[in-house]
């Protein structure tokens, strides 16, 4: 006998159907800007591309700004997933500098299109809504977290704030990414003229944070 829970409501079908032609249109703007530029989104490209008239995709995006802010907030979050993963399964400070790093040029090389949206400014007049901007501003506060956290197990020692350290760190990991991008896009991470300076950057970081005595609680924890 069939299991009725698996039988959805007419208002369940539609609803379903719904979100799945919106994760179908997103895929489509997605390929778009991989193709012709992420600032090139052709809303009469992506109709075609998923099977309707353009007019049709106003009933699941008001316009081609909301559509891009419905991809800021994909690939937000898609970040926020990599950045949960590393924290979570590394210990030390160093190890999730280290992380962070990588995570941040291997989702550029793995989602172009969504790290220019959310990470440059490839878009005139497209400013993300308040409720993205939210979530975005979330991916500063966990950066903060693993600096606070850092401080805490004497792994680091600042000579600047906790913003500034992040902020330093966010323009050092971007500047190496985006010159990577530019040039060797299609060369793994930890080659190339510049994918290939993630250890000495990290080492510039150690030698200007790291405290002394060198021996870090981290490492001691690590002993232990």
């Amino acid at each position: 006998m069939k299991d009725q829970k698996s039988i959805l409501s007419p208002q369940e079908r539609r609803q379903r159907n719904r979100e799945e032609m919106k994760h179908a249109i997103l895929e489509a703007a997605r390929q778009v800007m991989r193709e012709d530029g992420v600032a090139a989104l052709n809303l009469q490209e992506v109709a075609r591309r998923v099977g309707v008239r353009a007019p049709s995709l106003y009933e699941y995006f008001p316009g081609k700004m909301a559509l891009y802010d419905a991809l800021f907030r994909m690939g937000v979050r898609l970040y926020a997933e990599r950045m949960n993963h590393f924290t979570e399964s590394t210990a030390s400070f160093w190890e999730r500098a280290q992380a962070g790093l990588e995570t941040y040029m291997t989702f550029a090389q793995e989602y172009p299109e969504l790290y220019q949206l959310v990470q440059e400014r490839p878009v005139p007049g497209f400013v993300p809504s308040e409720e993205s901007m939210q979530e975005s501003r979330r991916l500063l506060t966990m950066t903060d977290a693993i600096v606070e956290k850092g401080i805490e197990r004497g792994s680091i020692a600042l000579g600047i704030t906790v913003s500034q350290a992040r902020d330093l760190f966010l323009a050092m990991m971007h500047g190496l990414t985006a010159l990577h991008m530019a040039n060797e896009p299609e060369l793994p991470i930890g080659s190339g003229r510049f994918g290939s300076l993630i250890p000495a950057a990290l080492a510039l970081f150690r030698a200007a944070w790291e405290p002394e005595p060198s021996q870090t609680q981290d490492e001691q924890t690590a002993k232990e």
